[in-house]
């Protein structure tokens, strides 16, 4: 079992109010690392899905919800939150679930209001799945283990690569698809953070994406490639509309949707357990249960908040684990400052606005990281759960079909269209597979009958299990936001 780490010298512990200033500086340090975060996730969306002048308002949505889950999460109302200074926001997760969801509306003829609307209503009803599943998962961690989580999210950040690689690019259809100037923007931008992460110092390393972000847009606004001529069309405060795209729903939408919710409450125990250990609080026990319960239940919860108020599906933020370390300060009460300025950017539709005009190939160069890390994460899940023949096998056979699926959907063309739209989907397929053959292939594969009864066999394969009950905690500190 995780200890706490006790190299941490807090300054301010979980229950204690540091003073207006000391909040306020440490708040906007954690904005600072989850901004980004919070929007690429509904900038990639609405780009890929052609939603237009809708995204400005998504993404001060995506803002609200955030700093309402924030509050929510280190408040705690009831049984929901954790009592920790976690900082919630949009989930990386989803997003190849959701862009598939909406290219199955758009493929049915519907227009970016019937795609939000399926969107919104299916990942509403998938957010019971985790508001279900936190009151045992704990339980839940013996039947999808680390092989399992670590597979599904190598296979997320494997297929979100495309989407980067389209986006350095040029963007779907655009004129100048694959024209230098694309990549060399791209290029400024990947090597701004590449260069930015070598630094010594924390805050520069955790604000790496957005300074790669923010000299990329530069270059390319002085290049004529930003137009800023339909931001006095915006309107000047965003309000929240519960549904106000309307409420549908899509079973094949749903399936790998409430999937990802399943795999998100994992990492959110993960996420919850390292912060614990920064924050100095138990990492066993009761109390620690508890709080990890709490914790997912507010994930569940929030997410379908998010649904309501027009954002997309939300989940624990794991970079702000190294703010706390950073600034010595991890008492929850900063969440409030951290909400506040979170929903307070989120009211101004014209920060939106900028952000729509960012050219998709600097977008490309940031998530081409981010996706590639997401990708990594999983990589290092599964090695920490060992790379022994089972889990090889499993991994090998999951991420086959996932990525075969995608790179030949001809495979299905035989099969009732309803089941292709389910398993036709990379996620969908790739994480039934190593959900399944975790259930069926024997534990002991890889020992030979006559030795299995052995005391080094035994002390080894002890080892094996302990390290899987510890592989997601310790991959939480390191794993990117939203993953």
């Amino acid at each position: 079992m995780a200890k706490q780490d006790s190299t941490i010298d807090l300054v301010f512990g979980l229950d204690d109010k540091p003073r207006f200033s000391v909040s306020v500086f440490a708040a906007l340090q954690h904005v600072l690392a989850s901004f980004i975060g919070i929007i690429t996730p509904t900038l990639i969306v609405g780009g890929v899905l052609g939603l237009g002048s809708e995204v400005p308002y998504l993404v001060s949505m995506a803002l609200i919800v955030s700093g309402i889950g924030t509050f929510i999460q280190a408040r705690r109302i009831g049984p929901i939150g954790s009592g920790l200074l976690c900082v919630q926001g949009t989930s990386f997760a989803f997003l190849s679930s959701i862009l598939a969801a909406g290219f199955i509306v758009k493929g049915n003829g519907g227009g970016p209001d019937e795609i939000l609307s399926t969107i919104f209503g299916v990942c509403f009803l998938a957010a019971f799945v985790e508001i279900f599943i936190s009151r045992f998962i704990d339980k839940l961690r013996r039947i999808i283990t680390p092989v399992v989580t670590g597979t599904i999210i190598t296979l997320i950040g494997l297929s979100l690569i495309k989407v980067s690689m389209t986006d350095i690019a040029g963007g779907v259809n655009a004129p100048d698809l694959g024209a230098p100037v694309n990549l060399a923007l791209a290029g400024v931008v990947l090597i701004t953070i590449v260069i930015f992460n070598r630094f010594q110092f924390h805050m520069l390393r955790l604000s790496a994406v957005i300074i790669g972000l923010t000299l990329g847009f530069v270059v390319a606004w002085s290049i004529g490639k930003v137009d800023f001529s339909g931001l006095d069309e915006l309107s000047l405060i965003a309000i929240p509309v519960p549904f106000k795209y309307g409420f549908s729903f899509d079973f094949a939408a749903f399936m790998p949707i409430a999937i990802i919710y399943m795999i998100t409450a994992l990492e959110t125990t993960g996420d919850l357990t390292a912060n614990s250990m920064v924050s100095r609080q138990p990492v066993d026990g009761p109390v620690y249960i508890r709080r990890i319960k709490a914790g997912v239940l507010a994930d569940g919860v929030n997410s379908a908040i998010a649904s309501t108020l027009n954002s997309l599906p939300m989940t624990t933020f794991s970079q702000n684990n190294g703010v706390i370390q950073l600034t010595g300060v991890a008492s929850r009460h900063v969440a409030i400052f951290i909400a506040a300025i979170l929903a307070l950017l989120g009211l101004f539709p014209i920060i939106g606005g900028i952000l729509q005009q960012m050219p998709k190939p600097v977008l490309g160069g940031a998530t081409l990281i981010m996706f590639g890390t997401v990708a990594m994460a999983g990589v290092k899940i599964i090695a920490e759960a060992g790379l022994n023949r089972r889990n090889m096998l499993i991994t090998a056979i999951s991420i086959g079909m996932g990525l075969g699926v995608a790179g030949v959907p001809e495979v299905l063309s035989a099969m009732p269209q309803g089941l292709k739209n389910i398993i036709g989907s990379p996620l969908t397929i790739g994480a039934l597979s190593a959900i399944i053959l975790n259930f069926l292939l024997p534990q002991n594969m890889d020992v030979a009958p006559e030795t299995a009864a052995e005391p080094a066999v035994t002390a080894e394969n002890s080892e094996s299990s302990e390290a899987e009950k510890r592989s997601m905690s310790r991959a939480a500190v390191s794993r990117p936001a939203n993953s």
